[in-house]
């Protein structure tokens, strides 16, 4: 292992992604995050005596905030094609050989 200013080099798996129950809990919490402020935004837009932009702004909050909350907390653990292939998919794509469909058994 190689020393950087006389600190030893921790290697880590960087394509690694997290486990299911972690990714879970972190977009949990980030809608949850997303609802208080769409609540404190709503109590706001009721509550406070301003001006009419800046009510505006607290309703488009109360409004427009849940969507981005559950779009984003639906968003989990999509890949593309590329990513979702095994690598033995990888392997065959590179290869001149009867596709998939095409083979029989016996052939």
């Amino acid at each position: 292992m190689k020393a950087w200013r006389g600190r030893r080099v921790v290697h880590e798996i960087t394509d690694a992604k997290p486990s299911l129950s972690e990714d879970i809990g972190r977009r949990e919490k980030r809608y949850l995050i997303q609802m208080g402020i769409r609540t404190i935004c709503l109590i706001l837009a009721v509550l406070v005596d301003a001006p009419w932009p800046i009510r505006a702004l607290f309703v488009a909050g109360a409004v427009f905030l849940p969507y981005f909350a559950v779009v984003g907390a639906n968003a989990g653990r999509e890949e593309g094609r590329e990513s979702r292939l095994t690598a033995f998919d990888k392997a065959e794509t590179n290869q001149n050989e009867i596709p998939r469909h095409r083979r029989e058994i016996g052939s």
